[in-house]
């Protein structure tokens, strides 16, 4: 065990309550399972814990560090998300159809991952995040810092995988029953508003 049993019990608490917090990330998965179905909904899944991987590895190679100290790297990464989750609002007002991807073509696929991916790596909270929780749980004495941050940033993923599979899959159900073009339109335009209040609430909270 790379860390201590105690250390990794709290860590699991602190993390659960963490994944279980909505942001971006679960409303962008919500947004693809309700319009294209768990399908595309689960390659959102999947762009959101290759983000994860990334600031993973940033974080055991310092990198996360470096930025979280620059006020205007911080900054900038915050403008750039703002930027990313105000087009993807703008983009289901402007739809007709729920997300105007498709129900689980290729390309659908891969547009629900790479806005996954890019929603995450652009959150600066997400970068704060694992700066300042991961390293409060690291003990010197237990061997390498490095493997100690890899295996809590795992957990991490493995806890948000979990999670938002079961979201993905349970908004697919849902979608069966509000199937209705009128419902449909309500849930896009919905959850865009809600992309819409990320992106001034990020920018309030980094940018200014």
């Amino acid at each position: 065990m790379p860390i201590p049993i105690e250390a990794l019990l709290s860590f699991l608490g602190v993390s659960s309550l963490v994944v279980l917090s909505p942001g971006p990330d679960t409303m962008l998965i919500l947004r693809y399972s309700f319009g294209s179905g768990h399908a595309v909904g689960l390659a959102a899944v999947v762009g959101v814990q290759l983000g994860l991987v990334v600031h993973t590895l940033s974080v055991v190679f310092g990198l996360s560090l470096l930025v979280a100290a620059s006020p205007v790297a911080l900054r900038a990464i915050a403008i750039a998300g703002a930027v990313y989750l105000a087009w993807l609002g703008i983009q289901g007002l402007r739809q007709a159809d729920p997300l105007g991807v498709g129900t689980g073509s290729v390309s659908s696929k891969v547009k629900a991952a790479r806005d996954g991916i890019l929603t995450n790596l652009l959150n600066p909270k997400v970068i704060l995040l694992f700066v300042a929780l991961l390293p409060q749980f690291v003990s010197p004495a237990h061997g390498p810092v490095a493997v100690q941050l890899a295996f809590l940033g795992a957990i991490i993923i493995v806890l948000s995988a979990a999670w938002q599979t079961a979201l993905a899959l349970g908004a697919e159900r849902t979608r069966r029953l509000i199937a209705r073009p009128a419902v449909q339109r309500f849930v896009n335009r919905t959850t865009a508003a809600v992309f819409l209040g990320f992106a001034v609430l990020m920018l309030y909270e980094h940018a200014f």
